[in-house]
Formats: C-alpha cells, structure tokens, sequence
C-alpha cells in the first residue's frame, strides 16, 4: 500500500477538482441526482463559474456564505461555486430546528443563504426561512440562475477551458467548508476545516480502500453532515467515480430501486436507513453493491446478518469518524472487514490514548493528522486551534497492535453505579441483542443509593428488565449493566444524520421520572 504523502494534499479544492478533472477526463461523467442529468468534470466546472460569478456579485471575497441544500447536483455546484470565487461554504442543517440554524448563522456570521424555491417546498421548510429572514438575507438560486444570460455562459466556456486562470486563488490552509457537529449530546459547534483537510481526507481513504473509477458512488446522507460531503461526494468527484446524490435517506422504498438501476457499486447509509432499506428492498435490488459504508452509529450484528441472508456477501464496512477530523478516522476495508471494530487507523493518523480511571483495556482517544480541523469557531467569529494539533474525541477505544479501533464507549456514556464504571453503549448493545429488531436508548440519571441508575428507552413494546438480566447472567455481563427501568415509546429520536438525539432523549426521561 502506497504510504500517505502530506504535500501532495497541499492544493484548494477547486484546483483538487481541476486535476481530478485532467487525470480521469473533461467529459468523464461524474455528478448525478435524481433528476438524471449527469454532469461531467467540464459541465461541473463551467456551471460552477456560472453560478459562481452571479453569487460573487452579491457577495465579498471569504465569505461566509449559508448553504441550505439537500444532496444534489445543485448542492455541489454551488459549493464548487464559492470556491472558485474564494467563498466559504458554511453547510446549514435544515433538520436541527429553528434555535440551533439561527445559533449557527449567528456564529458563524452569515449574512447571505443560498436555497431553493423547490427545495423549500418540497421540504416544507418555510417557517426556517422565515426565521433566517430575520438574520440574513435568503437567495434563491432559481432567480439567481434566471439571471445567467449569453455573456455568463461565453465567460463559463472560456473559464471551463482555462481554470485556473479565471478562478479567484486561495491556500490549501484557507477554510474548506464550516459545518456544525451533530449536537447529539448539547448544542451544535461551529467546525472549520480547511481545503487541505478535506482534500486530505480523501486522498487517506483512497490510499486505504483500492477505488475503481468504474463505481458509482450513492449518496443519501446529507451534505451538511461531513459523511455525507466528503464521503459522498468529494471522495468520488476526486478518486474519478461518478457521485449519486439523492437529497434524503428517508425514502425507504425508492432508494433501493434507485440503487439497482444507477448500478451503484457502493451505498453511504447508517446502521438505521441501512436496515429499513434492506428489510424493503427485493433480493435483486441491493445485490450489485460491491460494498456498502456505514457510519454515525454502530452497526448491528441483525444489520450485517440481513444484507448477507438476503442480498449476499457484501461487506457492510463499518467506519468511525468525527467531523472535526473531515470525518474519517478509520474504516474498514473489503478485505479485511473485522465485525465488532470500526476499522482501522486511515495513514497519515497519529493517536494517543489517555487513561480513564475505572475503565480497563482502554482509553480515551485522541488524534492529530493532515485532516484534523483549523480549530472550532469562537464567539467572536475567530477560529480556536487545538493545542499541538491534537483532537479530543471524547471516544474511549481499545487500539490493536495494528491500529485497528474498537469503541468501548463516549467518556461522558459511563455512569458510576455502586463504584464501578459502567458502559451505557454496553447497556444499549444487551438490549440490542435480546430484541434486534428495535431501536434502544440508555441515559442514566443520578441515585442517591448507587451513585446513578440507568434508563432504557426503547420502542419494544413488551420490554421488561426480565429478559435483559437472563441475557446478561448468559453471556456473564456484569448486572450493574442492566437497565432496571425501563420507558416505553412509539420511536426512539434520531437527528437528521440518523444519530440517536440524546439531548431528545433526556427530555423525555426527565419528563417520565420526576
């Protein structure tokens, strides 16, 4: 395997998107949407200072400019559009409520997002706009498009032509892209990563995983979500393979078709959308994967077990990332798919493990690479760096000899019960294992006898404590890991990524136990 060289990362994203075009060919098809249009490096190049050229009008250079698109050839367009003006993209997640959008803006200093009428209608999303109204302006990229006459689409052909020569110059060390962290466990922070980290990102995975510039990529997951952007969309537009965008992963009956007939070679999903898509789909209609990546939460043993029972031996790779790290860590290979890990260390990663007290065989990760983020956005609109380069996950992981990554646990998923450490992922994969086919929740609250207690929240409807503690004594888990309450609910709340929404979660346990 060829060793990751850090300088040949050192280039801004639109001259990444230039080389990838020279290396694989202009009229090389390589971004498609539901809409079946494909475009090729050319048509993306020379839509991209289109688009760019009107947006610069209304915009200054490094701006940061708001991003509200589902996953689409017009979402990529328009990123592609900042850039070669020198614009920052500062993705906007639709589905994290009106508070949490107006926070991001606010922090981030955006005064212009970029939408669509359609896409606004379709997603029901007017009260957002509304709300965004308040604090930026809101364009509309079909009247900006109505706007691109006879001398925009000359200027387009003579840029597409010479590219670098049009396009406006930025560092690799300039931003990337602002995105904002899940907020699974509090509110969303701001992420700044530069254009080397991304474009390094996916050169690291590239160098892990063997690319074939036959395969089409299928991305459902958003582009808000660095999976979605770098995995979906970037990796392909860069290693040369056609970029599938489809704007959501909630539509569980068309994908799979849609998957069958694109001739997707490899499917982005989560543990979540990856079951319901498998239990929905025909046996023909996922079998011409070649492998499927899963990220976000943790895959399923019923996951794995019903792709292979139903569609054959494709390997459901399962990967760990965050987006501070744009976002890939490490991810499982083809070859080499270890079913309880999530992968192993992408080149170019240094790690280092902190010891947490109570928790043998383990400790908390930390890591420092090329694809490492600038540093978080601070209240004053400037970008913290992190000390030495080193991120802090947060994650408590067990490392093999040869950087292979299993995850024991979130520092702050361990509750103290009786004195002892105890893993609310551990609890969550009993309940798991007793009822496969449901979706569970753990969150611990304090106890006055024990120090914490821990909840199940689960939308198993005849739950009981009963079949969890027989498990338990069956596979000698310690008691302690048993959840003794347990809530009953119609479904368990999950962000827009398909993460749990532990921050949802807490509500409604401290709503039930009062």
């Amino acid at each position: 395997m060829p060793g990751f060289d850090s300088g040949a990362t050192q280039i801004s994203l639109f001259d990444a998107l230039v080389a990838a075009s020279r290396k694989h060919g202009a009229r090389k098809p390589i971004l498609e949407d539901q809409e079946r249009n494909p475009l090729s490096y050319l048509d993306l190049i020379r839509a991209a200072f289109a688009l760019g050229r009107k947006i610069a009008g209304f915009t200054r250079k490094g701006e940061r400019v708001g991003v509200m698109l589902p996953s689409s050839v017009g979402g990529m367009v328009t990123f592609f559009a900042l850039h070669a003006y020198a614009r920052t993209p500062t993705m906007l997640n639709f589905t994290a409520g009106i508070r949490n959008l107006k926070a991001a803006c606010e922090l981030a200093g955006v005064k212009t997002v970029l939408t669509s009428h359609r896409f606004v209608e379709q997603g029901k999303l007017h009260d957002l706009v509304d709300a965004l109204e308040t604090l930026t302006k809101v364009v509309y990229l079909e009247d900006v498009r109505r706007t691109v006459g006879l001398a925009d689409r000359l200027y387009a052909a003579a840029a597409g032509a010479m590219p670098k020569r049009f396009r406006v110059a930025t560092k690799p060390s300039d931003p990337g892209v602002i995105l904002f962290t899940s907020g699974s466990f509090g509110s969303p922070k701001g992420v700044v990563l530069s254009q080397a980290n991304l474009v390094a990102n996916t050169r690291q995975i590239a160098i892990h995983i063997t690319m074939d510039p036959a395969w089409v990529f299928f991305n459902p997951l958003p582009i808000f979500h660095c999976f979605g952007l770098t995995g979906g969309a970037l990796l392909p537009i860069f290693e040369g393979m056609k970029a599938f965008q489809y704007p959501s992963p909630l539509h569980i009956k068309q994908i799979p078709a849609l998957v069958k007939d694109t001739g997707a070679a490899v499917l982005f999903a989560t543990d979540t959308f990856l079951n319901q898509y498998a239990r929905s789909a025909d046996p023909d209609e996922l079998s011409g994967l070649t492998f499927v990546v899963c990220g976000a939460e943790k895959v399923r043993e019923e996951t794995h077990n019903l792709i292979h029972e139903k569609f054959g031996p494709i390997p459901i790779l399962e990967g760990y990332g965050a987006t501070e790290a744009s976002p890939v860590i490490a991810v499982n290979k083809p070859a080499d798919n270890r079913r309880g890990t999530v992968g192993g260390l992408l080149p170019g990663m240094e790690t280092r493990l902190e010891p947490v007290e109570g928790i043998p065989g383990g400790g908390k990760l930390l890591v420092r690479g090329p694809n490492i983020m600038s540093g978080y956005l601070n209240a004053q609109g400037g970008v913290d760096a992190l000390p030495g380069g080193w991120h802090d996950t947060g994650d408590v992981v067990a490392l093999s000899d040869d950087n292979w990554i299993r995850i024991l646990g979130r520092v702050k998923r361990f509750a103290k019960i009786g004195g002892e450490m105890v893993s609310l992922t551990a609890a969550e994969d009993l309940a798991a294992a007793v009822w496969p086919d449901c979706r569970h929740a753990v969150v611990s609250l304090p106890d006055p006898k024990k120090g914490e207690r821990l909840i199940l929240v689960t939308d198993r409807r005849d739950a009981d404590a009963g079949p969890l503690i027989a498990h338990a004594r069956t596979i000698g888990a310690p008691e302690l890991a048993v959840p003794r309450k347990i809530i009953r609910v119609q479904e368990i709340p999950v962000l827009g990524t398909g993460k749990t929404d532990y921050v949802a979660l807490q509500r409604i346990v401290d709503s039930e136990i009062k």
